[in-house]
């Protein structure tokens, strides 16, 4: 089945007691929806997933799959490096009704390839949707090879990488594309891949969406996108992002600690790209 092109890993918004805001999130989804977005990736990194507890993780899914905009797929974000623990939380998605299971891989204990086939083929037992791997040595600190990706294709359901390695980007064997960095979007579009499980996206979905539609004006848009790019990695995600969601009356700023709210320095770029983009 197709995801779509434009998936976006959507915040966790919380209340000012620091509960997750439920209403807020159904409302947020149905804005991206309606601003670009094909997909919604819930409770992944950009969701604060490693502060969520699984009651609230499991419940956003849920809540993700109940609500969901028409014609958006739901892709729940079920990834551990306790492999228990990630067949569990991969049945319950599938239970819910998600489209698609997202899977990073392992971290911390940092697998062998023989140890990193078992936890997948443990995973594929567990449901019956497309699995997407999810690559990102930069928080994982192990790097699944092209090799190694095209070999985890064998296994049934897995479908799908977002890859977050950039000087591992290319075709592989058995596997569509998703670009797990904003900056990948282009050159996978290029390639001729599937699209991006995206940040931007959430406030700029619709300019990502039109990179898809019009690629005579991919190189044009691509600069029109990069300023804001920049500005959303001025410090760790999704701090900068859910800067720009409070700045556009969609979301307040708060996160979970360890993660704090964007300072004032770092909000005047947030806003200053926001500006320049003419989206405040």
């Amino acid at each position: 089945m197709s995801l779509g092109t434009v998936l976006t890993a959507i915040v966790t918004p919380f209340d000012e007691q620091g509960a997750v805001d439920e209403k807020t999130f159904v409302d947020l989804m149905h804005h991206l929806a309606a601003h670009g977005s094909d997909g919604i990736v819930v409770c992944g990194t950009t969701g604060e997933s490693p502060t969520l507890s699984i009651e609230e993780h499991m419940r956003l899914v849920e809540l993700a799959c109940s609500e969901r905009p028409a014609g958006v797929t739901i892709v729940g974000s079920a990834g551990s490096n306790d492999t228990r623990h990630a067949v569990e939380m991969t049945e319950r998605a599938t239970t819910a009704g998600v489209d698609a299971i997202l899977s990073v891989t392992p971290y911390y204990n940092r697998p062998n390839r023989r140890g990193l086939a078992a936890h997948y083929g443990e995973i594929a037992r567990a449901t019956d949707k497309p699995i997407v791997l999810y690559n990102i040595p930069s928080r994982c600190a192990r790097d699944i090879a092209n090799d190694e990706l095209a070999e985890l294709a064998q296994i049934e359901h897995v479908d799908y990488v977002k890859q977050a390695a950039n000087a591992n980007l290319a075709k592989v064997d058995g596997l569509g594309i998703y670009a797990g960095n904003d900056e990948l979007y282009a050159p996978v579009l290029d390639l001729g891949e599937c699209g991006v499980i995206s940040v931007a996206s959430h406030v700029c979905g619709d300019l990502m969406a039109r990179m898809a539609r019009e690629p005579e004006h991919r190189a044009e848009l691509e600069a029109t996108f990069k300023p804001i790019l920049d500005a959303l990695a001025v410090t760790v995600n999704p701090i900068p992002v859910k800067a720009a969601l409070a700045m556009l009356g969609l979301c307040g700023p708060g996160l979970r600690l360890p993660l704090v709210e964007a300072s004032d320095e770092e909000q005047a770029v947030v806003r200053s790209a926001l500006e320049g983009a003419g989206l405040l």
